[in-house]
């Protein structure tokens, strides 16, 4: 109970930073424009690690891409409450973003960004309507999303097909975000995306 008392406390004192979220289908570009955005000293962005029960992929690193976790580890912290939100993606494939990596952030005094799903993106936005800027990543069309996953070969043609019937659902859900950023051409979308959160922050 003490502990739980502290945990509300430190919510209370700690001052909150802004939540910046960038949803997509899986090869809009989402990735390459939050890189950019991080690389952006004024905007005071902090990646928000995911946690996620997959496997790591090429280089990927635990603790820094993402928080790699077995699914019982998962299921105990959903069971915790843990979790801002997360989400069975695909079967016994989770994801989700710990309360605590939101903490330390906002304990560093800095604005988190995150690169997420789209139904993780909007779960941040309704919990946090105020402090989240909700930003949905087009791409030009499903053909050219095929081709960026297949020109990545780093999944199987199967795999990349479930993203493809994924996507088809998620730019469904384009309108309930904040904005949408059409990533036809990328120098016109980093700018777009660098102008956005550049005013969101300095409200």
């Amino acid at each position: 109970e003490l502990i739980l008392s502290l945990h509300i406390q430190i919510e209370k004192n700690m001052k909150k930073g802004k939540l910046i979220v960038f949803s997509a289908p899986s090869g809009s570009g989402k990735t390459t424009i939050v890189r950019h955005l991080l690389g952006k000293e004024d905007l005071n962005l902090e990646f928000s690690i995911s946690a996620a029960t997959r496997l790591p992929r090429g280089e990927e690193v635990d603790g820094k891409d993402y928080y790699f976790m077995s699914l019982e580890q998962f299921k105990k912290h959903i069971k915790a409450e843990e979790f801002v939100e997360w989400e069975e993606v695909y079967r016994d494939n989770f994801y989700g973003t710990l309360k605590s990596e939101v903490e330390r952030i906002w304990a560093m005094g800095k604005n988190v960004i995150f690169d997420i799903d789209v139904a993780g993106g909007l779960r941040i936005k309704h919990k946090f309507p105020e402090e989240t800027l909700a930003v949905f990543v087009k791409p030009p069309s499903v053909d050219e999303l095929k081709r960026r996953l297949k020109e990545r070969s780093t999944e199987s043609e199967d795999k990349i097909n479930m993203r493809i019937a994924k996507a088809s659902v998620e730019l469904a859900t384009a309108p309930q975000f904040d904005v949408i950023i059409k990533n036809y051409d990328l120098p016109v979308a980093l700018e777009e995306a660098y102008q956005l959160v550049k005013h969101f922050v300095s409200k």
